[in-house]
C-alpha cells in the first residue's frame, strides 16, 4: 500500500467499517427507510465505541497513531453530524429553526472534535475524561428520543425532538467532564444499543 496516501493497516479497520455504516445510513434516510437508518446511526456509535479498544491492540507508530485519532474525529463528522442531518432531513424538519439549529448543531460537533484533538488526546493512550458531550453520544440519544414517535404526536413530538437536538448541541460545547467509558459502562451501552436496535427491528 505504499502507493496510496494513507496507513492501511488493520487499526482502523472498524473505523472504516463505521464510515461506510454512516454512508449506508445516508443512502437509506433519502430512500424514505428512516428506520433503517436509524439503526445505522446506532451501529455508527458502537464502532466509534470499540475503534480506540481495537487499535490500541496493534502495535503501532506515532504517525499512525496521529494518522487514527485525526481519521476517527473525520468519520465521526461523517456519522454524526451528517448523518443526523440527512435523517432529520427526510423526516421532514425543514422549518429555518431546523436549519438554525442544524448549522449550530455541525459547528459545535466540529469544535468539539477539534478541540478533543489538539487538548484531550496525546496519541499515547485513552483519555479518563471527555470535556463536553462527546458527539458519538448523539447516536443513542437520538435514536431513542426519534422512538417516542409512537408516543408524542404531531407537535408535541417535533417539538420535543427538537429541544432534543438544541440540548445535544449546547452539551457538546459545554465545558463539563464527562468520564470515559470503561468497563462495565462498554457492556451497558452495547446492551442498551442491542436493545434500541431491536425496538427499530420490531417497528419496521
Amino acid at each position: 500500500m505504499k502507493r496510496i496516501v494513507g496507513f492501511w493497516n488493520p487499526s482502523v479497520i472498524l473505523t472504516y467499517i463505521g464510515m461506510s455504516i454512516a454512508v449506508t445510513g445516508m443512502f437509506l434516510a433519502v430512500s424514505s427507510k428512516i428506520n433503517y437508518s436509524f439503526i445505522c446511526l446506532v451501529l455508527c456509535g458502537i464502532c466509534d465505541l470499540f475503534d480506540g479498544s481495537v487499535a490500541r491492540k496493534f502495535k503501532r507508530s506515532d504517525e499512525e497513531k496521529a494518522f487514527g485519532i485525526e481519521l476517527d474525529s473525520l468519520v465521526d463528522v461523517i456519522s454524526f453530524i451528517a448523518l443526523p442531518v440527512t435523517i432529520f432531513l427526510k423526516i421532514g424538519f425543514v422549518t429555518p429553526v431546523h436549519l438554525i439549529i442544524y448549522i449550530l448543531y455541525a459547528i459545535a460537533g466540529i469544535a468539539r472534535l477539534g478541540y478533543f484533538n489538539v487538548v484531550d488526546a496525546d496519541g499515547e493512550g485513552p483519555v479518563k475524561y471527555y470535556t463536553g458531550l462527546p458527539i458519538t453520544y448523539a447516536a443513542l440519544v437520538f435514536s431513542i428520543m426519534y422512538l417516542s414517535v409512537n408516543i408524542l404526536t404531531g407537535n408535541a413530538f417535533v417539538i420535543v425532538y427538537t429541544l432534543s437536538m438544541a440540548v445535544v448541541t449546547v452539551l457538546e460545547v459545554l465545558k463539563i467532564k464527562i468520564a470515559k467509558p470503561k468497563g462495565f459502562a462498554y457492556v451497558f451501552f452495547g446492551v442498551l444499543a442491542i436493545a434500541v436496535i431491536a425496538m427499530y427491528i420490531i417497528t419496521i
